[in-house]
């Protein structure tokens, strides 16, 4: 998702910059432009005197631009911190034991561990992300508990059977995981 906010932040701004930047140089050669367009000549500037100090003395101007910086400096902050998030593993050293190596698709290792945690008792439905260095990697998972569900018994049976067997598979020394357990919501049953 995060290639897909960027890509979007990327083309918004380049048009943005595209248009006006455009609009400024057209000007600045002579074409005619639009009587709302701030400046009309070579000589103008794009901000007057009159334009910068217009609205200073009334009372919402200070409060709404401290306001609309602040949204800027929320979002910029947020855009930041999204991009210094961990991504998804690409893809897991294996010690074939030739002194090699063999490359494991994090992808495919994910499956595999979604789909044993999803076969133990209890669990509605599991989704697993693998992070950090392909030499290693760590698990995040998410099982959403059926009602039934133990969930002491979900996350001993998560832990001794499918993370044991997926860290024996890749050669690993260890899998540390990161286990979020949810409820599955169910409608009340009517006692009479």
């Amino acid at each position: 998702m995060i290639g897909t906010v960027n890509r979007v932040l990327l083309v918004l701004a380049g048009l943005v910059l595209l248009v006006v930047g455009g609009a400024v140089l057209a000007t600045g050669l002579g074409v005619s432009v639009p009587s709302w367009w701030p400046f009309d000549g070579k000589d103008d500037v794009l901000l007057s005197r009159g334009d910068r100090y217009r609205w200073r003395d009334e009372g919402w101007w200070w409060p709404a631009v401290i306001a609309g910086l602040a949204v800027l400096v929320v979002l910029a902050l947020w855009w930041l911190l999204a991009q210094l998030r961990r991504a998804r593993l690409a893809e897991v050293l294996v010690d074939s034991g030739d002194g090699q190596g063999a490359l494991l698709r994090g992808r495919a290792l994910e499956g595999v561990l979604g789909n044993e945690a999803r076969t133990l008792d209890g669990v509605s439905e599991a989704k697993v992300v693998l992070t950090g260095r392909r030499t290693a990697p760590q698990a995040r998972v998410r099982l959403l508990l059926e009602p039934h569900a133990a969930p002491d018994q979900a996350l001993r049976g998560l832990a001794d059977e499918a993370l044991a067997h997926a860290r024996t598979s890749a050669g690993l020394d260890e899998l540390p995981a990161e286990v979020r357990l949810k409820a599955v919501k169910h409608r009340a049953e009517r006692v009479s």
